[in-house]
Protein backbone atom coordinates (compact mmCIF):
# COMPACT_ATOMS: atom_id res chain seq x y z
CA UNK A 1 0.00 0.00 0.00
CA UNK A 2 1.41 3.62 -0.82
CA UNK A 3 1.48 6.56 1.18
CA UNK A 4 -1.13 8.20 -0.77
CA UNK A 5 -3.54 5.12 -0.68
CA UNK A 6 -3.20 4.56 2.85
CA UNK A 7 -4.14 8.21 3.61
CA UNK A 8 -6.96 7.76 1.07
CA UNK A 9 -8.33 5.20 3.14
CA UNK A 10 -8.24 7.38 6.63
CA UNK A 11 -9.60 9.89 5.24
CA UNK A 12 -12.58 8.13 3.90
CA UNK A 13 -13.33 6.43 7.38
CA UNK A 14 -13.05 9.71 9.11
CA UNK A 15 -15.94 11.06 6.79
CA UNK A 16 -17.67 7.68 7.27
CA UNK A 17 -17.56 8.46 11.05
CA UNK A 18 -17.95 11.96 10.69
CA UNK A 19 -21.15 11.83 8.88
CA UNK A 20 -22.32 9.23 11.48
CA UNK A 21 -22.31 11.51 14.45
CA UNK A 22 -24.87 14.38 14.85
CA UNK A 23 -23.82 17.47 13.73
CA UNK A 24 -24.60 19.42 16.94
CA UNK A 25 -25.01 18.17 20.14
CA UNK A 26 -25.53 19.94 23.71
CA UNK A 27 -22.84 21.33 25.34
CA UNK A 28 -21.82 18.54 27.97
CA UNK A 29 -20.64 19.27 31.89
CA UNK A 30 -16.89 19.19 31.12
CA UNK A 31 -17.43 21.70 27.58
CA UNK A 32 -18.88 24.03 30.12
CA UNK A 33 -16.72 23.36 32.90
CA UNK A 34 -13.64 23.93 30.17
CA UNK A 35 -15.21 27.10 29.19
CA UNK A 36 -14.63 28.86 32.47
CA UNK A 37 -11.93 30.92 33.70
CA UNK A 38 -9.43 29.50 36.02
CA UNK A 39 -6.99 31.97 38.15
CA UNK A 40 -3.48 30.80 37.09
CA UNK A 41 -2.10 30.33 40.24
CA UNK A 42 -4.64 28.87 42.51
CA UNK A 43 -6.88 26.69 39.94
CA UNK A 44 -9.68 27.50 41.44
CA UNK A 45 -12.64 28.94 38.80
CA UNK A 46 -12.60 32.80 38.89
CA UNK A 47 -15.28 34.48 40.11
CA UNK A 48 -16.36 37.51 42.10
CA UNK A 49 -15.84 35.58 45.22
CA UNK A 50 -12.52 34.10 44.68
CA UNK A 51 -10.04 36.56 46.55
CA UNK A 52 -12.49 36.24 49.47
CA UNK A 53 -12.28 32.25 49.10
CA UNK A 54 -8.68 32.48 48.54
CA UNK A 55 -8.15 34.18 51.57
CA UNK A 56 -10.63 32.20 53.66
CA UNK A 57 -9.49 29.10 52.07
CA UNK A 58 -5.53 28.74 51.48
CA UNK A 59 -4.32 30.60 53.95
CA UNK A 60 -4.01 27.32 55.80
CA UNK A 61 -3.58 24.41 52.81
CA UNK A 62 -3.25 24.60 48.97
CA UNK A 63 -6.46 24.98 46.54
CA UNK A 64 -5.88 21.46 45.42
CA UNK A 65 -7.52 20.45 48.57
CA UNK A 66 -10.30 22.28 47.05
CA UNK A 67 -9.98 21.24 43.68
CA UNK A 68 -10.01 17.79 44.57
CA UNK A 69 -13.31 17.22 46.17
CA UNK A 70 -16.38 17.38 45.45
CA UNK A 71 -18.96 18.13 48.48
CA UNK A 72 -22.33 19.35 48.86
CA UNK A 73 -23.45 22.49 50.82
CA UNK A 74 -23.48 20.14 53.83
CA UNK A 75 -21.05 18.36 53.07
CA UNK A 76 -18.68 21.18 52.24
CA UNK A 77 -19.75 22.90 55.34
CA UNK A 78 -18.99 19.46 57.82
CA UNK A 79 -15.20 19.99 56.21
CA UNK A 80 -15.20 23.51 57.60
CA UNK A 81 -16.43 22.60 61.00
CA UNK A 82 -13.91 19.76 61.13
CA UNK A 83 -11.32 22.14 60.38
CA UNK A 84 -12.53 24.48 63.39
CA UNK A 85 -12.85 21.60 65.51
CA UNK A 86 -9.42 20.10 64.35
CA UNK A 87 -7.17 22.40 62.54
CA UNK A 88 -7.89 25.72 64.42
CA UNK A 89 -9.52 27.53 61.59
CA UNK A 90 -11.06 30.48 62.62
CA UNK A 91 -15.58 31.52 62.53
CA UNK A 92 -15.86 32.69 58.91
CA UNK A 93 -18.29 35.13 60.21
CA UNK A 94 -20.42 36.14 57.62
CA UNK A 95 -18.33 35.52 54.91
CA UNK A 96 -19.25 31.46 55.39
CA UNK A 97 -22.36 31.72 53.32
CA UNK A 98 -20.54 33.24 50.34
CA UNK A 99 -17.89 30.97 51.02
CA UNK A 100 -20.08 28.01 50.40
CA UNK A 101 -21.97 29.21 47.58
CA UNK A 102 -19.06 29.30 45.65
CA UNK A 103 -17.69 26.02 46.53
CA UNK A 104 -21.18 24.59 45.87
CA UNK A 105 -21.81 25.95 42.84
CA UNK A 106 -17.85 25.19 41.10
CA UNK A 107 -16.79 22.43 43.32
CA UNK A 108 -20.29 20.47 44.22
CA UNK A 109 -21.18 16.93 43.29
CA UNK A 110 -20.71 16.47 39.46
CA UNK A 111 -24.04 14.71 37.91
CA UNK A 112 -22.10 12.20 35.22
CA UNK A 113 -24.41 9.76 33.34
CA UNK A 114 -21.00 7.20 33.12
CA UNK A 115 -17.56 7.75 34.28
CA UNK A 116 -15.79 4.88 32.84
CA UNK A 117 -15.91 2.19 35.36
CA UNK A 118 -17.79 -0.38 35.76
CA UNK A 119 -21.02 -0.86 38.33
CA UNK A 120 -19.90 -3.11 41.16
CA UNK A 121 -20.80 -6.64 41.17
CA UNK A 122 -24.09 -7.64 42.99
CA UNK A 123 -23.68 -10.12 45.67
CA UNK A 124 -21.03 -12.04 44.82
CA UNK A 125 -19.87 -15.12 46.42
CA UNK A 126 -16.18 -16.00 46.28
CA UNK A 127 -14.96 -19.85 45.97
CA UNK A 128 -12.14 -20.74 47.56
CA UNK A 129 -9.25 -21.51 45.18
Amino acid sequence: MTIITGLAVLLAGWLTLSALRPATSPPTAAVLADSLKHDPTTGLVVDERLTLVVAQCTACHSSKLILQNRFTRDGWKEKIRWMQRTQKLWDLGETEPVVLDYLVKYYGPEQKAFDGRRKPMPAVQWYKL
